[in-house]
């Protein structure tokens, strides 16, 4: 499983971040997911090296701007791209209206299909490598989370104990994996004692803005990764005139080792936190270590994450840039 953040930054674009997209991939997966997409998600993706043309969904976590601008211009380059495979929206109630009146007023054609669905709160939607749950959270207006449960790996067989009997890799082992009891020097063997135990799928949450990550409860119990919005640190928000529902890096640090979170990544960056500025990224980093001892990480624009059984490694992806102009 990869994660690749497209944008990291909290309510305007700065010259360091992006606005709120992660791209989403699964292992042996041609295509790949899409959450949120903030103004110029777009440009991001041709740093990246996710393709919109593979492009299978995209999930809204809620409809402030700098979540959700970035679609009509996305949804236009995927057309001029000559991208025609379908793609599915899903998106809390007005999502729908947003694009429908976007595309009507500017007379286009998109020339693909495209299917919006208006989740519910708890609703399910099952894909071939995993199911999506959608989680309440707290905001000035409706938000959710997204909890992903990777599928159940089940059908890998002890190749160890089938060679201990004198059976090599043949196409027995396909029936074997089909379930099919099959006749080996003369005896009968049943699949079930040769299949090794299921690997349970990894769990991860993708967070829209959220005041209160405890109110995820026993989702985050255990969970392998935490993608959370972090948007001040404690003293900032205290003295913040107009108290806005984000979450603070110590409410966020604690909600993390409350339920003993294996991996947190925090995104949504204030603006106000910048590298030569009186607020710093460190500052946030600090304030989660002083309660969360698990793995973190406090994502960049072009961090890439990658996720294997309980270890998640991580790179930062160069930007890809244009050749030099060649002097006349």
């Amino acid at each position: 499983m990869k994660l690749t953040f497209l944008g990291t930054s909290a309510g305007k674009p700065t010259r360091e971040r992006n606005l709120s997209a992660i791209g989403l991939e699964f292992d042996q997966d041609n295509k790949w997911y899409l959450f949120d997409c903030g103004e110029a998600t777009q440009f991001q993706l041709m740093k990246s090296k996710l393709s919109i043309g593979k492009l299978e969904s995209i999930f809204i976590t809620h409809l402030h701007g700098d979540h959700f601008y970035g679609l009509p211009g996305l949804l236009s380059s995927k057309k001029m791209d000559e991208a025609l495979k379908p793609l599915t929206i899903y998106g809390p109630k007005g999502i729908k209206k947003f694009i429908e009146c976007t595309f009507s007023v500017s007379e286009s054609k998109l020339g693909y299909e495209l299917t919006i669905i208006e989740y519910e709160d708890d609703q399910e939607f099952v894909f071939d490598k995993f199911t999506v749950k959608v989680l309440p959270v707290v905001h000035s207006i409706k938000s959710v989370a997204f909890y992903i449960k990777e599928h159940d790996t089940s059908n890998k067989l002890n190749e160890a104990k089938l060679r201990e009997i004198g059976l090599e890799p043949s196409p027995i082992y396909g029936e074997l994996k089909r379930g099919k009891t099959v006749i080996h020097k003369g005896k009968s063997l049943d699949p079930k004692e040769f299949m090794l135990e299921p690997i349970k799928g990894k769990r991860v949450i993708i967070s829209g803005d959220n005041a209160k990550p405890d109110i995820l409860g026993t989702y985050l119990k255990d969970l392998d990764v935490l993608v959370h919005e972090c948007t001040y640190t404690q003293a900032v928000y205290d003295n913040l005139k107009v108290k806005i529902l984000h979450t603070t890096s110590k409410d966020l640090g604690e909600a993390a080792t409350q339920f003993s979170v294996k991996n947190l990544i925090a995104t949504h960056i204030s603006p106000r936190y910048h590298k030569d500025g009186k607020f710093t990224v460190e500052m946030i980093e600090d304030e989660i270590k002083n309660t969360y001892k698990g793995t973190l990480f406090v994502a960049n624009d072009m961090d890439v994450f990658t996720l294997n059984a309980n270890k998640i490694s991580y790179f930062h992806t160069l930007p890809k840039t244009l050749p030099p102009r060649q002097k006349t």
